[in-house]
């Protein structure tokens, strides 16, 4: 069985009772609120306990939900976590089910929604694949970060798309010196440097320049950002690789930030070190559609396809849209 096969092991769970469900949801949003409604309906209808945090389920009036816990633990004993959202939801949704180890499956109602598997136009289809346990899950790299400070760590943290360290202070550059594998490879001042996953790879990091990976391919990528440099170009390394910036002397008082998916952050002094390597814990995503990530970058970027004349070619000599866009 190949690697990119064992990561999408199939996940077809037996019918059984005490099914429970987390339901994540963007309530800032009268759509994701209506549909959160709805969700949780169906499910209770045939039978599955539906969670919710306490905030949202009050916020999005979600009758007969019970109450989840408050922190990353709360999505311990659920069989899903399903989100409704755009990719900062998900990126919610995804820290609590890494923390209990289950499958993530977002409906997008923001606008890329790469994390996501299904359009509101699928909530229907989407909710029926759940009641049937009928999905396959798939794993996706992460990354894990610590800050050394003098010697010693002094901050943990993890990321399924990125950490980015980045500058405090507008007027001045973020200097730093980038290492590979324990051993130098330029130094430079930027407003920030982006560590990311493949997955990562259409996130913060394509936006500063750097390529998209598949995300069968595993590697780590890194994108420095605006950098004063002639040797600053983004750079692709081994999945076993471990990455270290350091946050120079010639930073401003302020130091600078880590973020890591923009939604944790850290402080980092001058003279830290942000050492970054692959995850010791994957994230893991729900699939309903087993298409290529090729028709999911066209479909999300609309790129322009017309007059491909490959096998299997679509209207227009474009490539059929795979379901569920």
């Amino acid at each position: 069985m190949s690697e990119a096969a064992k990561r999408r092991s199939e996940c077809r769970l037996d019918a059984r009772v005490n099914r429970r469900v987390l339901l994540v949801t963007h309530t800032g949003r009268p759509a994701a609120r209506e549909r959160a409604g709805y969700v949780a309906k169906r499910l209770l209808a045939a039978g599955v306990e539906v969670h919710a945090l306490a905030t949202e389920s009050d916020e999005a009036n979600l009758a007969g939900v019970s109450p989840a816990g408050t922190d990353t633990s709360a999505a311990n004993g659920m069989e899903l976590v399903l989100v409704l959202g755009g990719d900062g939801t998900l990126l919610r949704g995804a820290e609590l089910a890494r923390s209990a180890d289950i499958p993530l499956l977002g409906v997008n109602l923001g606008h890329v929604g790469f994390l996501a598997e299904a359009d509101p136009a699928d909530l229907d289809e989407t909710l029926e694949r759940v009641l049937a346990a009928d999905y396959v899950v798939e794993e996706r790299m992460t990354v894990d970060v610590e800050v050394e400070h003098t010697g010693q760590i002094v901050e943990r943290g993890w990321a399924l798309n990125e950490a980015a360290i980045s500058k405090t202070d507008r007027a001045r550059m973020l200097e730093c010196l980038l290492a590979v594998d324990g051993r130098p490879v330029s130094r430079f001042g930027c407003d920030g440097v982006v560590c990311a996953t493949p997955t990562g790879s259409t996130a913060y990091a394509f936006s500063g320049g750097g390529p998209v990976v598949w995300p069968e391919v595993a590697a780590l990528l890194v994108v420095p950002i605006s950098a004063h440099a002639l040797f600053a170009r983004p750079l692709v390394t081994s999945p076993e690789s471990e990455v270290v910036v350091e946050v120079l002397a010639g930073t401003s008082d302020g130091g600078a930030l880590l973020w890591c998916d923009g939604r944790r952050v850290v402080p980092v002094a001058a003279g830290d070190l942000v050492r970054v390597r692959r995850g010791a814990r994957p994230v893991r995503l729900a699939r309903l559609h087993d298409r290529p990530f090729t028709d999911r970058l066209v479909a999300k970027f609309s790129l322009p396809v017309d007059g491909w004349r490959g096998a299997g070619e679509g209207a227009h000599g474009a490539p059929p849209e795979p379901p569920g866009l």
